[in-house]
């Protein structure tokens, strides 16, 4: 059985990960001064300098339900019988629901949608396991056993210099900015039951970023990953040195260097920076 694998854009694949693996894309939306552009036409770069020109804040857009149905027909078409469609948190977007709406409203191809309940590049590694599975044959069913049995392995840590973007997008409470804001602090945010709430409230951004290290260091502990992204909103300099300065004391793991693009740095800020890792060895056994 032929199975597509599919994600949105904002797993923030490079273009050789997606070619790798035949993944296809549904791109979410952003719009600043009133133009909207699909975040797969706009690079992180441009995005940050619109958002500098521009006195309105940006908002994003999840994708039409008529872009999904017509991408669920052309695979058809291509002979897939399966779908594999994985996606932001439902807590933060209603990406994956369209996923499902659109599914069945498509005969022929059966979609089975998964939420990854994160987003970025901590989503991107649920998207490369399905493909790897996808290319050695698995079936949709197996595929997503797998992605379950990654599940307790993924955790991301971010950390943003002003939560008032979060918070003008809806993506954080109003009283939990106001906190962040009062105190001057650089909050670690993470992911609990699908939306993003503080983790921990931290003076300086160095030491927010050890924090963050903090949490590595557990789960290396733990030998619970194999892999970690660090995940930068146009701080490219300071993500590569973190990078380096990480793979000295644990070589044994995979590092990579993702970015914050348009729609999520709409809702963290210029200058977010963060971390993510999965294990992508997780055994179903």
């Amino acid at each position: 059985m032929k199975t597509a694998i599919v994600t949105d854009s904002t797993a923030y694949l490079t273009p050789e990960e997606q070619a790798k693996y035949n993944i296809s894309i549904i791109p979410l939306a952003v719009t600043i001064a009133g133009e909207v552009h699909d975040e797969t036409d706009l690079s992180a770069e441009a995005f940050y300098d619109k958002v500098r020109a521009s006195k309105d804040f940006p908002k994003t857009t999840q994708p039409a339900i008529g872009r999904f149905v017509a991408l669920f027909e052309q695979l058809k078409s291509e002979g897939y019988e399966e779908v594999v469609s994985i996606h932001l948190s439902s807590g933060i977007s209603g990406t994956y629901q369209g996923a499902i709406q659109a599914g069945n409203m498509v005969e022929g191809i059966t979609v089975h949608a998964f939420d990854s309940e994160i987003s970025c590049a901590v989503q991107g590694f649920y998207v490369l396991k399905a493909g790897e599975l996808a290319e050695q044959g698995a079936s949709a069913a197996t595929i997503i056993t797998a992605l379950e049995a990654m599940r307790p392995s993924i955790d991301a840590y971010f950390i943003v210099d002003d939560l008032a973007h979060l918070q003008r997008g809806g993506r954080l409470s109003a009283a939990a900015a106001l906190i962040g804001g009062l105190l001057q602090v650089k909050p670690v945010l993470h992911f609990v039951d699908k939306v993003i709430v503080p983790y921990e409230k931290i003076r300086t951004r160095k030491k927010a970023m050890k924090r963050a290290e903090d949490m590595l260091a557990q789960a290396v502990k733990n030998d619970s990953i194999t892999d970690v992204a660090i995940i930068e909103a146009n701080c490219k300099q300071e993500a590569t040195e973190w990078m380096n300065a990480l793979q000295k004391l644990y070589p044994q793991l995979n590092f990579k260097i993702s970015y914050f693009g348009p729609v999520i740095g709409t809702h963290l800020g210029e200058g977010a920076i963060g971390m993510g890792f999965a294990n992508m060895k997780a055994s179903t056994n």
